[in-house]
């Protein structure tokens, strides 16, 4: 069941509190965790924009050759254990759709836009925690083997 949502965990976990101020970190631990991490103006929602320039963040962070591309290495230079860098590998296996040995920031920002869409499940273009934590109990519906 964890690797189904594997991709979603890895995105909403390996976002590094960086992205959050110093003084909103300590301020509540628990709203800059997760997901939560993400809601820059502390309305209790992630929006789309304040996702995606949190996504776009963690992709320039993770990008530390700076070359707009993902090597497996990169994406994996965080990973604790043989377990974690195993996680990682698959992920960006996942992530790496035209199978070049890179992940683009399209193909980054596009399993964020999948994770994100997973999430929002009443389509109002915001998330909350209790919404991810739903979105990981329901079966991954994969949109692009549906037919139009």
């Amino acid at each position: 069941m964890i690797k189904r949502h594997l991709p979603l965990i890895l995105v909403l976990l390996a976002a590094g509190p960086a992205l959050a101020a110093p003084d909103q970190q300590t301020a509540n631990p628990r709203q800059n965790s997760g997901v939560m991490r993400y809601d820059a103006n502390q309305d209790g929602f992630v929006e789309r924009s304040e996702w995606d320039a949190g996504q776009a963040a963690r992709f320039r962070q993770l990008d530390t050759d700076n070359d707009g591309k993902l090597t497996k290495d990169e994406m994996s230079a965080r990973a604790r254990g043989d377990r974690q860098l195993e996680r990682q590998e698959r992920q960006f296996r996942r992530m790496d759709r035209n199978r070049d040995g890179v992940v683009s920031q399209d193909e980054f920002m596009a399993q964020a836009d999948r994770n994100f869409a997973r999430c929002d499940s009443d389509g109002n273009s915001r998330i909350n925690r209790d919404e991810c934590r739903q979105a990981l109990r329901r079966q991954p519906v994969d949109r692009t083997t549906q037919q139009r």
